[in-house]
């Protein structure tokens, strides 16, 4: 159930994100940016969508689908891609596709944290949320 994510989550841990951005193409200043960017992530429900919220001083952004459902998003370093949320078991899975291209982010809570895990070509990110 998505219902475990609604909460408003806060960045702890980064590991590896550089090289997940670096592997993805994004540009060096792009990355500067990320790496010290500590967002805040709020996931909640409005009827059957999922709405996803990241909010930092670099960007904001909102994105909420239906899960199962493809939509249009730009990411925050400006790739245009199609993304769909699925729950496998009790992970939030978002798939995000571009040009023959495709990442994936799997969300799952962990010991009270919500634990992200970005794969891209072999190159694996891990950022810890705690409730803020």
């Amino acid at each position: 159930m998505v219902d475990a994510f609604c909460a408003t989550w806060k960045l702890v841990d980064s590991q590896n994100f550089d090289e997940y951005m670096k592997a993805l193409g994004v540009g060096f200043a792009t990355r500067q940016v990320g790496n010290v960017t500590k967002p805040t992530v709020v996931i909640s429900q409005d009827g059957d969508k999922v709405v996803v919220k990241t909010q930092s001083t670099f960007k904001n952004t909102e994105i909420s689908s239906k899960l199962g459902e493809e939509f249009d998003e730009t990411t925050p370093d400006d790739r245009h891609v199609k993304s769909t949320f699925t729950m496998e078991g009790d992970k939030l899975v978002q798939v995000q596709k571009w040009d023959g291209k495709e990442t994936k982010f799997v969300r799952e809570i962990k010991d009270g944290k919500m634990v992200m895990t970005l794969t891209y070509e072999g190159v694996e990110a891990v950022r810890t949320y705690e409730k803020a």
